[in-house]
């Protein structure tokens, strides 16, 4: 099951998962969890931007969107759709 842990930044639109690990640190991860980004919670990712940055997720119940380099450091475990 290893293999289904991944980088909140590689999942593909429409991806569903579950949060695993927020690797983030000091004012940041702050600002995350205080956001709903914490372990356990279910994310999809919704859209990109044209060049990537930032990423939209569903989150909670409401849209929010990440800098690529935030997503990279959620970890997240796939979910089977």
């Amino acid at each position: 099951m290893e293999d289904d842990i991944v980088k909140l930044s590689e999942l593909s639109i429409g991806e569903s998962a579950e949060i695993v690990k927020v690797g983030a640190v000091g004012e940041i991860k702050k600002r995350l969890m205080e956001m709903g980004v914490i372990r356990g919670a279910k994310v999809e990712v919704e859209r990109f931007a044209p060049m990537g940055d930032p990423i939209e997720i569903f989150l909670m119940g409401y849209h929010m969107s990440l800098r690529r380099s935030e997503a990279e450091g959620i970890e997240v475990k796939r979910l089977k759709n």
